[in-house]
């Protein structure tokens, strides 16, 4: 059994004092509020887990803020980190503040990206924009890779084109790939990506029920 308290009660405490701690050089300032932001994204899924969704949100906010934050002196192609404020703000039901940060995403070349992960992180901010004849074709470009699980292409790709079967079938595949997976981003196993996937899908009408120890009851 997690103990959701104590990781959420851990996550808060390394953030704090991860902010405590900024440095002024901006190669080591970038890394420590990405670290934060780790910290908050973690403190904001283990509230969420724990039955504490308002304050989840709270630090899942505070999460895309400080990936936000670290933005300006990262190196080129760090595109998990607006892909973090996406999910982020998603699953905290931030949905304008998703939009703001897809634009973010799309103004800083991720759609130009020729990484897999860039190509993701223009593909999400399409679908959170509403465009999703471009996130068809950008989800195009994900599919058959393996460096990128085949089942979010799917579910990114059913989305864009409203495809219920479609996506309740593969966004079930993306949960048993979380299940099936040993190591978890903070050591914090929780679905993360379906959960923002599901706020996307709810806009569309094609939410699908699911259950699992990775997921908030």
């Amino acid at each position: 059994m997690v103990n959701w308290e104590e990781l959420a009660a851990r996550a808060v405490e390394r953030h704090e004092d991860g902010v405590a701690r900024l440095p002024d050089a901006p190669d080591e300032r970038q890394r420590q509020l990405t670290r934060t932001g780790n910290a908050a994204w973690a403190a904001g899924l283990s509230l969420l887990m724990a039955g504490r969704p308002d304050e989840g949100r709270e630090w899942l906010l505070r999460a895309a803020e400080r990936y936000r934050e670290s933005w300006p002196d990262a190196p080129p192609g760090s595109w998990g980190r607006p892909i973090g404020a996406m999910k982020s703000r998603l699953i905290a039901g931030d949905l304008e503040g998703a939009r703001t940060d897809a634009v973010w995403a799309l103004d800083a070349g991720a759609e130009g990206s020729e990484s897999p992960i860039g190509t993701y992180a223009a593909a999400l901010a399409r679908l959170v924009r509403g465009d999703d004849t471009d996130a068809r074709r950008l989800a195009a470009r994900l599919s058959g890779r393996d460096d990128i699980p085949s089942a979010v292409a799917e579910s990114l790709d059913a989305l864009a084109r409203s495809e219920a079967e479609g996506y309740a079938a593969a966004v079930r595949d993306l949960l048993a790939d979380f299940e099936s997976r040993e190591a978890f981003l903070e050591d914090v196993p929780v679905a993360d990506t379906v959960l923002a996937l599901q706020v996307l899908a709810g806009e569309r009408g094609l939410a699908v029920e699911l259950r699992s120890p990775l997921l908030p009851s």
